[in-house]
């Protein structure tokens, strides 16, 4: 022992063995500390990617879901166009009864059938080509 002002060093005295058994323990402890960090480092990762898969598979599903939401919004605003359109034509349909009346049997006036015209079907070509020729029809240009 050597005094160094009010202290007093001791050098304790560590054989070889006992150095060589706390190498090997602490080498050991090191080991072993490595697998514990590794094993969680790789649950973690494990961890990480599986939740980025649920969490892209949610984001496939919602957005199929939006765009479902999305035509069926646009049929819901086309099909409120259709009904106003149709309750605005029932609407007019109430309004025209009111100004037409009703008929009776005396208001009725009724015709003769007048003859029909039978015009032969080489006539009415005939016709048709000479209408074609006056109205220019027929005429050769550019």
């Amino acid at each position: 022992m050597k005094p160094y002002g009010n202290q007093l060093n001791l050098k304790k005295i560590v054989s070889y063995e006992s150095k060589k058994n706390s190498e090997k323990i602490s080498k050991i402890n090191i080991k072993l500390i490595h697998q514990i960090f590794d094993t969680i480092n790789i649950s973690l990762l494990v961890l990480i990617f599986t939740l980025f898969f649920l969490s892209f598979n949610s984001q496939r599903k919602w957005s199929r879901t939006y765009k479902n939401l999305s035509k069926t919004r646009a049929i819901n605003s086309n099909l409120v166009d259709y009904i106003s359109k149709i309750e605005e034509f029932y609407i007019s349909e109430l309004e025209s009864l009111n100004i037409y009346r009703k008929t009776k049997p005396e208001d009725l006036i009724y015709l003769d059938k007048l003859p029909e015209k039978k015009e032969s079907l080489f006539k009415k070509n005939l016709n048709s080509f000479i209408e074609g020729f006056s109205d220019s029809k027929y005429q050769s240009g550019y």
